[in-house]
């Protein structure tokens, strides 16, 4: 069956705010947001040396270095200082990467798509005065509310077991009509609580967090349904809190503002094209460009975005022997919205077209290790209902013999579709990717592997709002950083090794990569 595209705007028809981004620029950056080598951008980088040569580390942290400032900027009602997608954050830096591709001859465009955006705050105003950062519960209603918080049976103290709400009497006996209801987390579901308070006459509820094991400290954000049977739907809004904030919302006296939107919003994913002798070959690449609510995403996913932009700069010159296809994803942070919906939307005959999709999706972590998605299954069986691609293998051979050319020590991450690439395998394209590492937690072997430190996760700032600049590591960033052009530079030329069609040779010296050394295994549980 024909899908119709939806329609895609020229990059060139929005006035690129390049302009703004320079301004904040040249504000006080972090020294290594230098540009790329004198040279690199006008020549032609038609061979590996060429290419790494003017894919630097300087380059990639000079983008980074730009997506701070556009989230430093951001002055988003519900998510300042961040690049979310639906904030002027993410608008901008998807201005910021089409302008640059513009300018540099891409053909751009920005494809649009629809999501559902929730925002959702939090904001305490007596006795003292804090915004805390928070989310909307699934299910919830929406509208803003500045009225008392009432703790509703909370237990603040050691070992804080908690049926907080999970009655409407006797904990909500004698509740105002109209207060905000303060609500702990523990022993019935959310939405029995929100459920509980509405019929209570709550006006708002702020479920926060138990506090009793260090996993039920940080913020809590879920889903309020199913409700409970013959329960009404929740019309008033729900918003998730940390322990630490729930026991200040907790204080005599407090007042506080709850607020949550519900709408959909139009944003856009970015699309550059380099057409190639071979239009019927395309190998593409992406990484989601738009950060979590709670912070600017340097590293989640500024690492990948910023990275594969420098890649497709210093490529613009090419000619290469099929078309090169760079994306830029939003609302990956959302359910991976932006990149569903521009495969969805692509015919058969365009689908049939992409050779392959290459997936980054942050490779910088401060803590990392080295990791390929596991194609060949070689220490994680693929997840029930996830097909691999045939020539997905050979995608993570070329990136494991990359590796041990240079001396790195690799691992394996589960082939499990939890990025944008989900939707090209679900279409049978041929995928891969690279991977340092999120909220696991690095062992005694692999820091003794990779170094770092061992009982900290491999990216401490993971979703938070210390995913800033500083949250990176530079050796962990090069090194991928010309692995993702290397790649790309291979597949430009040929991708006879994933799908069969003949190709041609990278110009300049002949080499042969080695075969891969094999993943370090530290993943494969100790008999």
């Amino acid at each position: 069956m024909m899908h119709p595209r939806r329609p895609r705007l020229r990059a060139g028809a929005i006035a690129v705010a390049i302009a703004a981004v320079t301004m904040l620029l040249t504000l006080a950056l972090p020294a290594a947001a230098t540009s790329a080598p004198p040279g690199c951008a006008n020549r032609t980088n038609n061979t590996y040396d060429k290419l790494l040569d003017c894919v630097t580390l300087d380059g990639v942290r000079a983008h980074q270095a730009a997506f701070q400032a556009i989230a430093d900027a951001n002055d988003d009602f519900y998510y300042p200082g961040t690049r979310a997608a639906g904030t002027e954050g993410y608008a901008e830096s998807a201005e910021y990467v089409a302008g640059l591709l513009e300018d540099a001859g891409y053909d751009v465009t920005l494809d649009e798509f629809e999501f559902e955006f929730a925002g959702a705050l939090l904001q305490q105003l007596a006795p003292i005065s804090a915004r805390y950062v928070t989310g909307a519960f699934t299910g919830t209603g929406e509208g803003t509310v500045t009225n008392v918080v009432v703790p509703v049976d909370i237990n603040l103290t050691p070992p804080r077991e908690s049926d907080s709400g999970c009655t409407g009497e006797p904990d909500f006996a004698g509740f105002p009509v109209g207060a905000i209801a303060l609500i702990q987390r523990g022993t019935c579901t959310f939405g029995e609580k929100a459920a509980n308070a509405q019929a209570a006459g709550a006006s708002a509820v702020i479920l926060f967090n138990q506090g009793n094991t260090p996993d039920r400290e940080p913020l809590i954000v879920g889903t309020l349904l199913p409700l409970p049977a013959g329960a009404p739907p929740i019309t008033i809004p729900v918003v998730g809190a940390s322990f630490a904030n729930g026991a200040a919302l907790a204080q005599a006296g407090s007042r506080a503002t709850v607020s949550v939107l519900l709408e959909m919003r139009t944003d856009v994913n970015v699309i550059a094209e380099l057409g190639g002798d071979n239009d019927a070959n395309v190998v593409m690449a992406g990484a989601h460009l738009d950060s979590e609510t709670q912070g600017p995403g340097i590293n989640d996913n500024g690492s990948g975005s910023a990275a594969l932009l420098e890649t497709a700069l210093m490529m613009a010159k090419l000619k290469p022997e099929n078309t090169v296809r760079f994306a830029w994803w939003g609302a990956e942070e959302t359910g991976l919205v932006g990149s569903a919906e521009y495969v969805e939307g692509l015919s058969d005959a365009e689908l049939d077209r992409i050779a392959m999709y290459l997936n980054y999706d942050m490779v910088g972590s401060p803590n990392y290790i080295f990791m390929v998605y596991d194609a060949d299954e070689s220490t994680f069986p693929a997840p029930q209902g996830i097909t691999i691609p045939a020539g997905s293998v050979a995608i993570e051979d070329l990136y494991e013999s990359y590796y041990t050319l240079i001396g790195e020590p690799y691992d394996d991450s589960e082939f499990s579709g939890r990025s944008d690439y989900q939707a090209f395998i679900e279409a049978g394209i041929p995928s891969g990717g690279l991977f340092t590492g999120a909220e696991e937690i690095k062992t005694a072997e692999q820091a003794a592997i990779w170094g770092g430190t061992a009982g900290a996760q491999l990216d401490p700032c993971y979703h938070i709002a210390c995913d800033t600049y500083a949250n990176n590591s530079d050796h962990a960033l090069e090194v991928n950083s010309d692995l993702i052009a290397f790649a790309q530079m291979t597949f430009a030329y040929s991708t006879e090794s994933v799908n069969g069609v003949p190709g041609e040779r990278v110009p300049g010296p002949a080499f042969v990569l080695p075969a891969p050394a094999g993943p370090e295994g530290t993943f494969v549980p100790v008999p």
